[in-house]
């Protein structure tokens, strides 16, 4: 098979798989009041059809991982992308609320096989190197750009159509991802590798359990019985399954690999990236839609910028970067680009201009492409390639566990100050009061009379705006307090990074 075609085809697939994957991540923000009107999903109903794709995902990604090393990471990815087209399916049909938490599960389950098949493929494919970072660069400027594709897609599609088509847009996408997959070779460990299914239980209820609690806690507090009992759950099947990674001669996991400086901090710094990404990501769609009132097309076009800044930095600056900066010096002007974003956004009004918001926007993108380039590349070349999916997979989970934390984080910080700074002005009755005081949305229609109405929507938006503000600087500060701790772990870390010696040349990018 010629080379340079396999190569062109390994990129086009994990853009693309990446691409509907983190899509899915985001693409429900803006559909949610349709999906809480069509469906009469309860509030309960509509956090399980958010998260469920996350759980699922998370807690499958280290088993996923493992699997394509030993049956095949084109055979896995294949199969995860049929089954992430039927789930879309089924997902965009669902005539019940129930339903579609069912089909978004399945669709967690897709994306677990999708994304650590994709990205060991790039570690396979590419060896040299100079075509490594490119390939990568490429991934996780696209990976980083759908927390903002996203929006965009959804609200295009929920301007013209009904909230099922933000889900069946997967399905082309899914049969060009099938046809481009038939150039990659097809490649697995060198030796038939067991499966430990202790191991596989431990792993997927450990971190789902951490995942749930994360995304739980700062909604029903530490001490809420459910909270508290998945956060003891998580650690003792944590604990456990690295007690037993450490006995077993073919780990699921080896937790060796952490006692690479530069793989832990690139880890490290993979998972703070994603949750300032998500963070902003957050914030920015709340801005839009709820303060300013934007359409869900407008404020979906809105993100356009963002995305565009990752895909340039992950592609096109990644490798320069590291060539001329060193990889520790790379990722922390990527990280103190998106400190830089955090901080403009941390001097929004209600009337501020667009351009500030742009500039803020290209910051972050840039910042998030950079890092997530820089970070996934030393990941990937710090280990061999026969245990590239399991490598994968730990990158991808620390993804996931960062979009968790950012959104739960930075959003619970951003409720709590708008609760706290909330002034309703009196006069008001005391139902409306309360709901506006729980929810910033229900500031958008109280019902109330003019100049009640208007009275009561300023407040909110001044409240709102106060934890906007104060989230933004927070987040800044620690991604800036990131930068200078990668900046002195990874201090040292050789720009050239190759686990085995390469016969000869990487033709499938020219190199």
């Amino acid at each position: 098979m010629n080379s340079r075609a396999a190569g062109y085809a390994t990129i086009f697939v994990s853009c693309l798989a990446q691409l509907i994957v983190t899509v899915d991540m985001t693409v429900l923000y803006l559909a949610v009041p349709e999906l809480t009107v069509q469906l009469g999903a309860s509030s309960v109903s509509m956090l399980w059809i958010v998260d469920i794709y996350g759980f699922t995902m998370a807690g499958l990604l280290v088993t996923m991982g493992n699997l394509g090393d030993r049956v095949g990471r084109r055979r896995m990815l294949v199969c995860g992308v049929i089954a992430f087209a039927v789930a879309s399916v089924l997902t965009a049909y669902a005539p019940t609320a129930e339903l579609l938490i069912a089909a978004r599960a399945l669709l967690g389950v897709a994306g677990a096989a999708i994304l650590p098949a994709t990205t060991s493929l790039l570690r396979v494919v590419f060896t040299t190197q100079r075509a490594r970072t490119a390939a990568v660069g490429a991934s996780a400027g696209v990976s980083a750009a759908g927390f903002a594709v996203g929006p965009i897609l959804g609200g295009v599609l929920l301007n013209q159509f009904w909230w099922g088509s933000v889900f069946l847009v997967n399905v082309p996408i899914a049969l060009l991802i099938l046809a481009a997959a038939k150039f990659i070779p097809e490649s697995r460990a060198p030796q038939r590798l067991p499966l430990d299914l202790a191991s596989v239980l431990l792993s997927v209820v450990g971190v789902v359990a951490v995942v749930y609690t994360v995304k739980s806690v700062f909604h029903m507090g530490l001490w809420h019985p459910d909270v508290l009992g998945a956060l003891v759950l998580g650690i003792i099947a944590l604990g456990l399954f690295a007690r037993r990674q450490l006995r077993l001669p073919v780990p699921l996991i080896d937790l060796r690999l952490f006692r690479s400086r530069e793989f832990t901090a690139s880890v490290g710094s993979n998972l703070i990236a994603v949750f300032t990404l998500s963070a902003f990501g957050f914030i920015i769609s709340q801005y839009f839609q709820l303060v300013l009132e934007w359409t869900p097309l407008k404020a979906g076009f809105a993100y356009v910028p963002g995305a565009l800044a990752a895909v340039v930095a992950g592609g096109l600056l990644a490798a320069t970067a590291i060539n001329r900066l060193g990889r520790g010096n790379a990722v922390a002007l990527g990280l103190v680009l998106i400190a830089i974003g955090f901080g403009m956004l941390g001097t929004v009004q209600v009337h501020s201009p667009y351009g500030l918001v742009v500039v803020a926007q290209i910051a972050v993108g840039a910042g998030a492409g950079l890092t997530l380039t820089v970070t996934g590349d030393t990941i990937l070349g710090t280990v061999p390639r026969d245990r590239a999916g399991a490598a994968a997979a730990i990158s991808v989970t620390a993804y996931e566990l960062g979009g968790s934390l950012g959104i739960a984080i930075v959003g619970s910080v951003l409720s709590g100050i708008y609760r706290a700074q909330l002034a309703v002005p009196q006069g008001v009755p005391r139902e409306v009061a309360e709901r506006v005081h729980e929810s910033f949305s229900a500031a958008v229609a109280t019902g109330l009379p003019e100049p009640a109405a208007t009275a009561v929507q300023t407040a909110a938006n001044e409240a709102y705006l106060s934890g906007i503000r104060t989230s933004m600087i927070f987040s800044a500060a620690i991604t800036v307090l990131l930068a200078l701790v990668v900046s002195r772990y990874l201090r040292g870390v050789p720009k050239v990074i190759e686990q085995e010696p390469v016969r000869e040349p990487d033709s499938a990018l020219g190199t």
